[in-house]
């Protein structure tokens, strides 16, 4: 996954994949997706984006997989 960001427009990039955009659909007047041929998303575009994304506070946090034991020791943990 790529973040492009154009200062000169305000806009953000998301670039998914690198599939070939088959079709553009308006989420909003501000938000775009482009998505391939089997309607998987390729990438977003966002007007606006210091407004629209809070583009300023950009971060990234991976979440693992938790293991069914795991789970199981946080909720009784919570009782």
């Amino acid at each position: 996954m790529k973040v492009k960001y154009f200062s000169d427009t305000d806009t953000a990039l998301v670039e998914f994949s690198d599939r070939k955009v088959s079709e553009t659909k308006e989420i909003n007047e501000n938000i775009y997706i482009d998505l391939d041929t089997s309607g998987n998303l390729v990438a977003m575009t966002i007007e606006h984006a210091r407004k629209q994304a809070s583009l300023p506070h950009l971060s990234y946090e991976q979440i693992e997989k938790k293991s069914p034991k795991s789970l199981q020791r946080t909720a009784k943990s919570r009782r």
